[in-house]
């Protein structure tokens, strides 16, 4: 059982990553079009890049005081949270099935 909760779990960030997929790049597009200055902060290629994820998790992007980009950087925000949490609670629900008798 605590494994079909862990693969669960693992549905539930895949159904995150395919939310990420969707508002992230959105967001950067706005970001380059709208914001300069924090696109070059980013530069090239920052899908993936911890500086921008750091920023989008730390939620900077209020700072900006553009209600656009807020309503396409919140719901990635989400996303990538959900991501994080989804693969942290099924690691540790397999880690727990793996100590269990």
């Amino acid at each position: 059982m605590i494994l079909f909760l862990a693969l669960c779990f693992v549905g539930v960030a895949i159904a995150g990553a395919t939310a990420f997929v969707i508002f992230w790049p959105l967001t950067l597009v706005h970001i380059r079009d709208r914001h300069a200055g924090t696109a070059a902060d980013f530069g090239p290629g920052a899908f993936l890049a911890p500086a921008a994820l750091r920023w989008l998790l730390t939620g900077e992007y209020r700072s900006t005081g553009d209600r656009s980009l807020s309503g396409l950087a919140t719901p990635a925000r989400i996303a990538l949270i959900t991501i994080l949490a989804g693969l942290s609670l099924a690691a540790l629900l397999w880690l727990a099935a793996e100590a269990m008798p």
